[in-house]
């Protein structure tokens, strides 16, 4: 354990109150104690932070607290001063002398219930998924605009490419990635001071990682925001977002990190980010390379710095459309598919029913009455659907639009979307016999969908089929997502 001198008797006095040494990150000890915790900020100098003076610890002690206690109410408890008693010793908040040190003080969390616990142990499935995303849109969309301030991405990548060296990471790799990624950065420069004048650069997280994220009260919620440095936490929302979308491609899998970015767009719409997709997932793979090398871990640092240059070069948009009679099992295969479509982590699914649902203000699963299905209100849904899968393919990013695409215009739009953006667009018609959907929509629970068997046999009246689309048997998922997968890759 690394102590300054002038801390030493403080971490004696907290050590002593949690009963067991500190776990020590670069700038802080944390005090894991029966049911609170006590988290001191290390007296140290670093090339990004100044910590030296109990005024500034103090500081940033209190912007930690007012930064994190809104997200997660009880889990951060207060900030007590270490002080000098009548006797000599050290007491927390024990009213008297001005304070040696200070302390946030925090509730205990149980270490299985830390989200980079929960991804070792395999325990982030897809309900764990959606609360996630659903987490990180809340916390987003509480945070107030900061417009007129361009997050310095330039910079930000110099400054990673020169931690990188001092890491020790190959030269090469580094000074061809730096190579690879400023000529991005300036190409979306435009595009980046367009996101900050629509408000979408806030004062965010900074570290969104998910060591960062616990389970609080039954929920996710994200704790230890960046606190020492405003310009690096006030950032495109997108970057905040790819830090945690980064760490489940590499510690879950690709369909986590596309679960979750398909779940975060469906609450809070924001496709625009999807292009600056590929330079912050790149961005935040060379952070943790060099954070893993730093502390020695070579192979992971090694296997970071290598994803920090595929995520450069994503391969070639696409857009689909995945249509059918509801009960067709649409929503299972484009979440099936969309893992493994264009772009990093994967295809954005465009699902109606979601759009519907956020037009209206509420989550996917909420029931709308029948008025939120009015002509009129359905035209504008398809709407907004051809206009985000034309704004995502024309960024570079794969698309698949989920509807039931009864009515020819709608076939018609989704592919005009896919032509303006010039990229590739092939459409499906899933089908199935009439009583295994039944059976489908019957049995349908916690759905975006809200087609009852009413609902299906109606749209059965009027099935138009395939069409020019190519018809795809639908009665067993499995065999639907292989015929997809042959015909992609017959046209790839």
């Amino acid at each position: 354990m690394s102590v300054p001198a002038i801390q030493q008797e403080t971490v004696a006095l907290l050590q002593r109150l949690a009963g067991a040494p500190p776990v020590e990150t670069h700038i802080s000890l944390v005090f894991v104690g029966a049911d609170t915790v006590w988290k001191l900020k290390k007296a140290v100098r670093l090339p990004f932070l100044d910590f030296t003076r109990v005024e500034d610890r103090h500081h940033f002690a209190a912007r930690e607290l007012a930064l994190n206690a809104p997200a997660a109410p009880g889990l951060y408890r207060d900030l007590v001063p270490v002080v000098r008693g009548a006797d000599g010793g050290l007491a927390l908040d024990a009213g008297g002398g001005p304070a040696v040190d200070w302390v946030l003080r925090m509730a205990r969390v149980p270490a299985d219930d830390f989200l980079d616990v929960m991804a070792a142990q395999a325990r982030i499935g897809p309900s764990q998924q959606d609360a996630l995303a659903d987490a990180v849109a809340a916390y987003h969309a509480a945070l107030p605009p900061v417009r007129g301030v361009v997050p310095p991405m330039r910079d930000i990548a110099l400054g990673n490419a020169r931690s990188a060296l001092e890491a020790g990471l190959p030269e090469p790799a580094v000074i061809a990635w730096q190579a690879a990624m400023l000529p991005a950065l300036d190409t979306a420069a435009s595009w980046m001071a367009q996101r900050a004048q629509d408000g979408f650069v806030r004062r965010a997280h900074g570290d969104l990682h998910l060591g960062n994220l616990c389970l609080w009260q039954g929920r996710p919620v994200p704790f230890d925001a960046l606190e020492f440095d405003e310009a690096m936490a006030t950032i495109d929302l997108g970057y905040d977002l790819a830090f945690l979308l980064m760490d489940l491609d590499h510690r879950v899998d690709r369909s986590a990190g596309n679960r979750v970015l398909n779940r975060y767009i469906a609450r809070n719409g924001d496709s625009g980010m999807l292009r600056g997709m590929p330079a912050f997932l790149s961005m935040r793979a060379m952070v943790r390379a060099h954070v893993e090398a730093r502390v020695g871990h070579q192979e992971p640092a090694a296997g970071y710095l290598a994803a920090a240059a595929v995520y450069l070069v994503p391969p070639p948009p696409v857009v689909i459309a995945i249509g059918g009679l509801p009960g067709t099992g649409k929503s299972t295969l484009a979440r099936a598919l969309a893992p493994s479509l264009g772009a990093a982590p994967g295809a954005l699914i465009l699902r109606s029913d979601e759009i519907r649902k956020r037009r209206f203000g509420v989550a996917p699963e909420q029931r709308l009455p029948p008025a939120a299905y009015a002509p009129d209100v359905s035209e504008a849904v398809f709407a907004a659907l051809f206009a985000a899968a034309g704004k995502a393919a024309a960024a570079g990013h794969a698309v698949i639009a989920d509807a039931t695409f009864l009515d020819p215009s709608h076939r018609a739009g989704i592919a005009a979307a896919a032509s303006a953006a010039g990229v590739p667009f092939h459409g499906f018609w899933l089908q199935a016999p009439l009583s295994e959907l039944e059976a489908r929509v019957s049995g349908r629970q916690g759905d975006a969908s809200d087609a009852t068997v009413e609902v299906l046999r109606r749209a059965a009246r009027t099935d138009p089929g395939a069409g020019s689309w190519q018809p795809i048997d639908a009665t067993d998922a499995r065999k639907a997502q292989q015929a997809i997968d042959a015909a992609l890759s017959a046209i790839s």
